[in-house]
């Protein structure tokens, strides 16, 4: 039974609880979150449960349309296909740009995955992904890249909802995440967006 939140910052509070059941999988696409059995199940008030699923949907986790409750977002196969298209030119110029440089943020991020128990929720193994890819692109000092990668987060962690069952032995992830970090640290540039490359297509399954 699920414990009730109680009234500290409480949207925060319900809003980060509900993103950790999104993308850890317990809540799949297509799931519907009905505002009066949220209040029970947290024992909020509805203007919490209210905000609480307005920031969700801001995030581009949650879908909401008139007089209907929200639900969780699906990406498709083709959103996938066409999400990897995009992040492919973005992500290559951030190989181009740091051959040859390692990124302590990006390395951190790898050894807090790489230490997170068996039994962690797959919402962690997320966060720490996040926090890798977002490490270089941040590292290449770009505002305008570091802002156009931003715009696809919400549907890159969805996206990453689907590869727990692609990785069911985190091991494996983070040996190809170190692999990559590796690559693009010792260069040279070619070598570096070809690492790139092969991670993104390997690691999405997307042609």
């Amino acid at each position: 039974m699920t414990t009730p939140i109680r009234p500290v910052s409480t949207v925060g509070a319900l809003a980060d609880a509900l993103r950790r059941r999104v993308l850890s999988g317990e809540l799949p696409a297509g799931t519907a979150l009905p505002e009066q059995d949220l209040c029970a199940r947290y024992g909020v008030a509805r203007p919490t449960v209210r905000e609480a699923l307005a920031l969700l949907a801001h995030e581009g986790l949650l879908r909401r349309e008139r007089h209907r409750s929200a639900q969780v977002a699906e990406v498709t196969a083709a959103d996938l296909a066409d999400l990897m298209f995009v992040r492919r030119p973005l992500e290559d110029l951030m190989a181009a740009a740091l051959a040859g440089r390692r990124v302590a943020e990006a390395d951190e991020a790898l050894a807090r995955m790489a230490a997170l128990p068996g039994e962690s929720p797959w919402s962690e193994v997320v966060a720490e992904h996040m926090a890798l890819h977002q490490a270089l692109i941040t590292a290449v000092g770009s505002p305008r890249l570091e802002r156009l990668y931003g715009t696809l987060a919400a549907e890159t962690r969805l996206g990453l909802v689907r590869l727990r069952t692609v990785y069911p032995d985190r091991e494996v992830l983070v040996a190809e995440h170190r692999d990559l970090l590796d690559a693009i640290g010792r260069g040279p540039v070619e070598a570096a967006r070809r690492a790139v490359a092969v991670h993104l297509d390997h690691g999405w399954g997307v042609p």
